[in-house]
């Protein structure tokens, strides 16, 4: 079984979860000729989480940016493998921007679609994926390909309930509280250029590129 395959290359080169999907009418709208994805999570370190206390810190970006570089050498991993069996893959980096709209705030794909049909983890309030394992103290890349994959894991269903801790907690006041629907606008439960404005006032941390105060009081982390 591909996926079974797959999956057990990337967590012996050191993946924390591996999804797959069919997208369907999730898939790419630039690249839709490929209508599969392959998810890939890396959980982020416990101890470097904590030292997120109200603010980010050096410590917790540079964890954030090896990580970013860890995922994407192991979306090329899947990508050989995809090759070598005579199909198409095509990697989006961890962290992703675009040329075309920068207000838009959105990469070329998200993550999360991909990660939510393979059945990984639901959107939380926080707007960040949150898995049963993990919680939302993961970093995640996806592999667009032609090769058929099927999930292996049941959807998950939004699991916040009436909890607000992300929201009470945004400095930025970019958390609307809400739970996610999905289909529904990004809009309607986080301001994606607040939050993205608010980042920037941490001119010593990264260059004002990461904050994470929503996913360190994320409750499922603390599982």
């Amino acid at each position: 079984m591909k996926e079974r395959e797959i999956e057990r290359l990337l967590l012996d080169h050191g993946a924390s979860l591996v999804g797959f999907s069919a997208l369907g009418e999730k898939a790419c709208d630039r690249y839709p000729q490929y209508t599969c994805a392959v998810t890939i999570v890396r959980k982020l370190s416990d101890a470097i989480v904590e030292t997120i206390d109200g603010r980010p810190t050096i410590a917790y970006f540079q964890h954030y940016r090896i990580t970013n570089t860890k995922l994407d050498l192991l979306a090329l991993d899947a990508v050989d493998f995809i090759e070598s069996a005579g199909y198409r893959a095509l990697p989006i980096a961890a962290s992703q921007s675009t040329s075309e709209d920068k207000e838009a705030y959105r990469g070329l794909f998200s993550h999360k679609i991909g990660a939510v049909l393979s059945g990984l983890g639901f959107v939380g309030k926080n707007g960040l994926l949150i898995t049963p394992e993990y919680g939302s103290k993961i970093r995640l890349c996806t592999v667009l390909t032609d090769m058929p994959l099927a999930p292996l894991r049941e959807r998950i269903e939004n699991g916040c309930g009436d909890c607000t801790a992300c929201r009470d907690a945004c400095p930025a006041g970019a958390i609307r509280g809400e739970a996610y629907i999905p289909g529904n606008p990004r809009e309607t439960i986080l301001d994606a250029k607040a939050c993205s404005d608010h980042m920037k006032t941490y001119h010593d941390v990264g260059r004002g590129a990461v904050c994470g105060i929503c996913m360190r009081v994320c409750p499922y982390n603390r599982k």
